[in-house]
């Protein structure tokens, strides 16, 4: 069986690097290693297009710049399908992201009051499981709109074909990760993870929760076939799980590996070994937020970082590529994953500045209408924004994540008000915007 990525803008045959360092003379060596370069982790694959400082040639420049990442790398027990280890550096880039990880996503100041408070903050929880569950599931081929898929998770419905069923899976998962987030790592609870995001999704259906046997043989390949990645055997796979089970719940170990380094070594990771048939990639991020969430960066309850990596997929790939191919070096996945969570952190403050003002135009409008609860009001202020947006009960429900008749009163308590116009579609009960919505809000405003 063969996973396909598309990581087709670099190949292996791209990446022949110059290992030689001793046609380097001390001149040339001291000229390198004073070179400042703010984006200076650089792989060959995009250093080998740039000029060199005078009176250097590409290669001399890349094996001095090799040199003067050694100080400080750490190595990590994973271990590539030779023996090698892998092993990072902490550049300034990586050094500022995680500054801005850390107060962006573990703090508590500076939060808006509508993730803060517990009456509004499960309505942008779910909008960012949601998020999450259909833009994995889109990385990993699933084809349907945000807006069917969002349909479906609010409404409650069966999924339709296996992406609707991919999404479904995620959705589920996500919370689930919630409830798993102070347990400690185990292979059962990996196990655990994938029979959630590839319940029936595989053409195997025995192949959920369990590694890949010796005659299931997978490879990563680029469009055109080449084989990008070829992970390790299946016979290894038992002690490589475990190994990595050890190195996520080693948050008091030494040296010190950051939480949020360590999360993304756990996703770069599971990736790598690609332990099971299919779901490697969605299994890995959902590894990646059990991660977040056990070293309390409570915020990434809201951030998806799938978002992010669908705007540029390539960059994804890449990543992976470039540390495979120097030498297992981590840095460079560290650098692209870091860039992609302070950008989910910063897309999350954005659409929460956004949420704010819209909760201060309504309520302007709704400042007379306190008899109404939250649930309620944000009903009427979407309704007031999206004049044909229709409502069900197990929309609202899993909108607001409250019980069944919770939702049917709320919604028939503003049928009763006139804001609410109720039909049936089926067996099931609609309700749409009055169309004297506004014509009630300014005379009960009076």
């Amino acid at each position: 069986m063969r996973e396909t990525s598309n990581c087709h803008e670099t190949s292996r045959e791209s990446t022949s690097i110059p290992r030689n360092l001793s046609t380097i003379t001390a001149g040339k060596f001291s000229k390198a290693l004073n070179y400042k370069d703010k984006d200076d982790y650089r792989h060959w694959d995009e250093l080998k297009h740039r000029a060199p400082p005078e009176g250097m040639n590409r290669a001399e420049w890349w094996l001095a710049l090799k040199w003067r990442r050694l100080p400080g790398k750490k190595m990590i027990p994973l271990k590539d399908r030779n023996g090698l280890v892998f092993g990072f550096s902490l550049p300034d880039q990586i050094a500022r992201q995680l500054h801005e990880i850390d107060l962006g996503a573990g703090g508590r100041i500076g939060i808006s009051e509508l993730v803060a408070n517990p009456d509004t903050r499960d309505q942008y929880l779910i909008r960012s499981l949601m998020d999450e569950a259909i833009t994995s599931s889109q990385l990993e081929g699933a084809v349907t709109t945000r807006e069917v898929a969002k349909d479906m998770l609010r409404s409650g419905r069966n999924p339709k074909d296996k992406s609707e069923r991919m999404i479904f899976n995620n959705y589920r998962t996500m919370r689930h990760i919630r409830e798993i987030k102070n347990q400690d790592m185990t292979p059962e609870l990996i196990f655990e993870l994938h029979r959630m995001v590839t319940d029936g999704t595989l053409d195997n259906p025995g192949a959920a929760g369990r590694l890949r046997q010796p005659d299931e043989l997978i490879t990563v390949e680029d469009e055109e076939g080449e084989i990008m990645h070829l992970p390790p055997s299946a016979a290894e796979l038992p002690v490589r799980l475990a190994e990595m089970c050890a190195f996520a719940n080693a948050t008091a170990s030494e040296p010190f590996i950051h939480p949020a380094i360590r999360a993304m070594i756990l996703h770069f990771w599971l990736a790598y070994d690609h332990p099971f048939v299919d779901g490697n990639g969605r299994t890995a991020r959902a590894l990646f937020y059990w991660a977040m969430l056990h070293s309390d960066y409570w915020l990434f309850e809201f951030i998806s970082i799938s978002d992010v990596l669908k705007r540029a997929p390539v960059k994804y790939y890449r990543a992976f590529l470039h540390t495979e191919t120097d030498e297992n070096d981590l840095t460079y996945f560290l650098l692209h994953h870091s860039e992609v969570i302070r950008k989910a952190i910063n897309n999350l403050h954005l659409y929460i500045s956004k949420k704010t003002r819209e909760t201060h135009e309504n309520a302007k409008i709704l400042k007379n209408l306190r008899h109404f609860n939250h649930r309620q009001q944000a009903v009427i202020g979407h309704a007031l924004r999206h004049s044909h947006a229709a409502f069900t009960i197990e929309s609202h429900q899993n909108s607001h994540d409250t019980a069944y008749n919770t939702a049917r009163t709320d919604l028939l308590n503003l049928v009763t008000e006139g804001i609410l116009e109720q039909s049936k579609s089926g067996k099931k009960m609609v309700f749409h915007a009055s169309s004297a919505l506004e014509k009630i809000l300014r005379e009960t405003k009076h």
